[in-house]
């Protein structure tokens, strides 16, 4: 048994859908990440989390850093049986991975519904791998902006809580049994001006449908890349302070080392991760040059850092 609270837990009796059909669309995955791969002293090289058969013909939707530069991918169904998968695309914008089954998955396929349906207050299922023991009835506490130190944000992300104790690739199933969002991130949250609270940060199917196209054509989206920095920053109560720099990345080789505050992005001052990802995304396309301006000893710091694609350093999924 998961470590999932009591009150936590799913009947039938409450739910006008089938759970355990539901359920069974749910798959484990689990991949292997070369050790040279850029994302592996960040993210590791075994990795492992959920998916979400949404496709009858082994087409499944899960987290992105779950299969980011895997070259081995297994998935597992309820029942035991596993079979390969291959990535099919990654989406750095939004966050989803996408796999194909590499055998024949006799399993049911979830609808994808819509996340702009989903309400605050709401009371919802989020569920993993394993069946009834691995899914929670999970309460949507917010939905709002995500900004993440690694130059990702969502414009509105989904807050639910309890946590779900293995968050990743976890499927955010509504009172119809439809699929409303992927688990991402275990976050802390303060409501209405209590204490912080622990819970999920989900990302909204939404965000998927009108790209999964192109996803499943190209392995991307069409659209230009957006310029890639190599710096994680962090909001902190005097603004903004860089926490880390990619090795060999962009921002480390203009220089900018880790305490630095960064105070503008061109002639524009900024004081939230949001604000600054704005910027320099508003500035033009991948391999752009960057003018940050930064604080270091007390001292003012100008730099330009020639921004970068980031999948242009990713390691590219094998070829079955």
């Amino acid at each position: 048994m998961s470590d999932i609270p009591e009150t936590a837990e799913l009947r039938q009796e409450a739910l006008s859908y089938d759970l355990e059909r539901t359920l069974s669309a749910i798959v484990s995955v689990r991949t292997q990440i070369p050790e040279d791969a850029l994302t592996a002293k960040i993210l590791g090289t075994e990795r492992a989390g959920h998916g979400v058969l949404i496709r009858e013909n082994g087409l499944i939707v899960t987290i992105g850093y779950l299969v980011t530069e895997a070259e081995t991918i297994w998935i597992v169904d309820n029942k035991g049986g596993a079979t390969a998968g291959h990535t099919v695309a990654y989406d750095q914008e939004t966050g989803f991975g996408l796999i194909q089954a590499l055998g024949r998955l006799d399993l049911p396929a979830l609808e994808m519904g819509s996340s702009a349906d989903v309400n605050e207050g709401e009371w919802m299922m989020l569920a993993g791998h394993g069946g009834r023991e691995n899914a929670i009835s999970a309460r949507v506490q917010a939905k709002r902006e995500f900004a993440g130190y690694w130059e990702y944000l969502l414009d509105e992300a989904i807050f639910t809580t309890p946590p779900h104790p293995t968050w990743g690739g976890a499927g955010l199933i509504g009172e119809d049994g439809t699929l409303r969002g992927i688990g991402s991130l275990f976050v802390q949250q303060v409501i209405s001006g209590g204490d912080p609270v622990n819970g999920n940060m989900v990302v909204p199917i939404d965000l998927l449908k009108p790209i999964l196209d192109e996803l499943l054509t190209y392995g991307r989206t069409q659209k230009p890349a957006r310029p890639w920095l190599g710096m994680m920053t962090a909001e902190v109560d005097d603004g903004l302070v860089v926490a880390g720099v990619t090795e060999g990345g962009p921002a480390q080789r203009a220089g900018v080392q880790v305490g630095d505050f960064v105070l503008s992005i061109g002639d524009q001052r900024v004081k939230e991760l949001a604000d600054m990802f704005r910027r320099v995304w508003a500035t033009g396309e991948a391999g752009v040059d960057i003018p940050l301006t930064l604080s270091r000893d007390g001292g003012m710091l100008d730099l330009t850092v020639q921004s970068l694609n980031r999948s242009d350093l990713l390691k590219s999924p094998r070829i079955h």
